[in-house]
């Protein structure tokens, strides 16, 4: 890692060096928190969790050919060079600003209350039609996870996708400090973390920190169908680029949009078309036919539109791109096995997403099954919230919902009596219900927020179909 020597490493993160002064000099391979990652010449940064406490593990990892570790302890006789430092987390993060202050390559930042794991997901395929990207992966978009990222960009890349998530107030001006990306993409501003954020307004104060960091030449993009997004004029003397999708929402008279889409046509879990519309000087049409479902991904696909012009990718590339995405797991992840369609969206939940991921479910075959669970941090609102979504869901022609989870309750309150739903006091004894139930041709969706563990359902489904052939 270029300029990583552990001279600029313990000075980056105020740290005392202990050991060799031959191995200041030294360059780190990589940065990891976990033992099991350790390579020759990394650099182990020792975490205390709350299972394990790092420090255990230094033997080991210098065992394995590191270069040094980062510690909270003082060593009478270490294995090898180490940086003494207060906080380990706290030097993760330091090292991590450090590094990116290094980099020349442009890095796209994605916030929002919904989508920012399928808008990376959209922007990082249609960069790779140009461009070597690395982008976040799995969940790794808090104070941990993004220096992780960050610490991952290697000389081959020549751009970078970058989660930001929050749930709190300050969290996204340190985790721009850290990236301070070059292009700042806000996909909306919904009902999530609303026990910290109190509501959309604070949630829009909240994650527009991330523009704390934003140089003047860089490049804000927004989605121009959102009301508070919508009320974004200028940002460090950066005029957003916005777009915007032909849904129903009337677009403000005071805004351009530079990407448009319309003439959209939903094709269920085959996924969506949509004719793309550029505007200004090169203003051109591109019909993109998209392989993952729901109108969300269309607006998606805009926000990619956006951020490949603005790193020079021609139109054509750009719509290359789109019909290239995928989906990932937990993330309207499409498993068809066993005679019936399986929609994985059990990473997490909120009320935006839930109608997202129900609108995929209305559009497929057979009889429609969902399988929801709690959505968390909704605030005082949230029996409310989760009444609407079995309302909803009712509203959309579902066929049966599934539910366990203390809040779910409501949402069979809400859904009923216009939908058959039942709630059940724990997994295992939903399972038992749903996998008597379903039938070949069935369409299941499995949505709840990420810590109601929602993936042993789906792995459930997996199995059973597969073992019954239905």
């Amino acid at each position: 890692m270029r300029f990583m020597t552990l001279e600029n490493i313990a000075r980056a993160c105020g740290g005392t060096f202990y050991g060799d002064d031959g191995a200041l000099s030294r360059e780190a391979a990589g940065v990891v928190i976990d033992s099991r990652q350790v390579q020759k010449d990394f650099l182990y940064i020792a975490m205390r969790g709350e299972r394990a406490d790092g420090h255990r593990f230094i033997p080991d990892v210098f065992a394995k050919g590191a270069a040094a570790v980062i510690s909270e302890e003082i060593f009478d006789d270490p294995a090898g060079p180490y940086i003494l430092v207060d906080s380990c987390p706290q030097a993760l993060k330091d090292i991590a600003e450090f590094y990116r202050s290094t980099l020349t390559i442009p890095i796209v930042g994605i916030a929002g209350s919904v989508g920012k794991t399928s808008t990376k997901e959209m922007i990082a395929a249609v960069l790779a039609q140009k461009l070597c990207v690395l982008k976040t992966e799995g969940n790794f978009n808090n104070e941990i996870g993004l220096p992780l990222t960050l610490l991952r960009i290697r000389p081959e890349h020549e751009a970078a996708v970058v989660e930001m998530g929050i749930s709190d107030f300050g969290e996204m001006h340190r985790l721009a400090k850290m990236a301070r990306p070059d292009i700042c993409v806000m996909t909306n501003i919904g009902q999530c973390h609303l026990e910290n954020l109190i509501d959309r307004d604070g949630a829009l104060r909240a994650k527009s920190e991330m523009f704390d960091y934003l140089r003047p030449d860089g490049v804000i993009v927004l989605n121009g169908n959102d009301d508070k997004l919508d009320t974004i004029e200028e940002k460090n003397g950066v005029r957003p680029v916005r777009y915007f999708v032909e849904d129903g929402t009337v677009l403000s008279p005071e805004h351009d949009c530079f990407v448009t889409a319309d003439s959209i046509v939903n094709h269920g879990v085959k996924g969506m078309e949509a004719v793309l519309h550029f505007h200004g000087e090169d203003a051109e049409d591109c019909p993109v036919c998209e392989p993952v479902p729901g109108l969300h991904n269309i607006y998606n696909a805009c926000a990619a539109a956006c951020v490949g012009d603005a790193l020079g990718l021609s139109h054509a590339e750009i719509c290359a791109g789109i019909t290239h995405a995928g989906t990932i797991e937990g993330r309207t992840n499409l498993i068809e096995t066993g005679g019936i369609v399986i929609i994985d969206d059990c990473y997490n939940a909120n009320p935006v997403s839930m109608r997202a991921s129900l609108d995929v479910l209305a559009h497929t075959k057979g009889r429609r099954i969902a399988v929801l669970g709690d959505m968390g941090e909704l605030g005082q609102d949230e029996r409310a919230l989760h009444r609407a979504v079995g309302a909803y869901a009712a509203g959309k022609g579902i066929d049966r919902i599934f539910c366990t989870g203390t809040l779910s309750e409501e949402i069979v309150n809400g859904a009923m009596p216009a939908c058959a739903a039942e709630h059940f006091d724990d997994v295992d004894a939903l399972l038992a219900s749903l996998l008597s139930y379903i039938k070949k041709g069935d369409a299941i969706l499995v949505k709840a927020s990420h810590f109601m563990k929602y993936s042993v359902i789906v792995a459930a489904l997996r199995k059973a179909a597969d073992d019954r052939s239905l």
